[in-house]
């Protein structure tokens, strides 16, 4: 399969150590691989979480009660930093980034939708790699996605992206929990293959947050219908991402 686009989602878990900090090479490693694709003249979106650790880290505990409102604080001076981090790695290899905001109601029909194809084609024409961010500021209710994943198959099937590479902490969809050495990962699921049922028993023990397995696998297999295959990959795994783009077997696959 000839991959000439790609939506990348990468996650708080992979970005993240378990102190809750940013993690630099982390972050150096996702570019290097971009800048791979990149060389191959392969467009690439990327949808980064982040944003609300960054904030934290420079704003530390708040007097906010609001959970709402604290997140939109955190993210909003978050996202200066991480676009810092992002700018300063793509021109170490001699790329550009751009960072687009969006909210949910942005992708339905109409004038909205329309700037933000004419945004991004720009942008990729231009050789920019489009950071895509949910609008904290005004994201709130009906207007808010359920977390990144769905954020980021938004994107892919507003850009007819050839792939949707979802990254996590775990190595794909397993049987039974990624520990449990009986567990075995999926490596390719159809659409209409009864999998839920592996969800509940592979979710980490303390439960699972916003963005959690149970939502990549609703998310994977809705974008997987409309002809965008899907993949839940580790993001730490060396070269994870030109991996899955050279059609190697890593993390589970999501087809029609």
């Amino acid at each position: 399969m000839e991959t000439k686009r790609v939506v990348i989602k990468v996650g708080t878990n992979v970005l993240t150590n378990k102190d809750n900090r940013i993690l630099g090479p982390i972050l150096r490693e996702l570019v290097r691989q971009i800048s791979v694709l990149y060389e191959r003249n392969i467009e690439t979106i990327l949808v980064s979480s982040g944003s609300a650790i960054a904030g934290k880290e420079i704003l530390g505990e708040t007097n906010i009660d609001d959970s709402s409102i604290r997140r939109q604080v955190y993210s909003s001076v978050g996202q200066p930093r991480m676009m810092r981090h992002y700018y300063s790695l793509f021109h170490d290899y001699g790329m550009r980034c751009a960072q687009v905001l969006a909210t949910k109601r942005d992708f339905d029909a109409g004038k909205h939708r329309e700037n933000m194809i004419n945004c991004y084609e720009g942008l990729l024409s231009e050789g920019v790699v489009p950071i895509a961010n949910e609008d904290d500021a005004v994201s709130l209710t009906m207007s808010m996605f359920s977390d990144n994943d769905e954020l980021a198959s938004l994107v892919a099937e507003l850009l007819d992206a050839d792939r949707l590479i979802i990254l996590s902490d775990t190595d794909g969809l397993y049987t039974g929990h990624p520990d449990d050495e009986n567990s075995k990962k999926l490596t390719e699921v159809t659409v209409d293959q009864n999998v839920e049922q592996y969800v509940q028993a592979s979710v980490k023990k303390e439960g699972e947050g916003r963005g959690g397995m149970a939502s990549k696998l609703k998310i994977a297999k809705g974008t997987a219908r409309k002809n965008i295959p899907t993949y839940i990959a580790n993001g730490k795994r060396e070269n994870v991402i030109v991996d899955i783009v050279d059609n190697k077997e890593v993390g589970t696959k999501f087809i029609h």
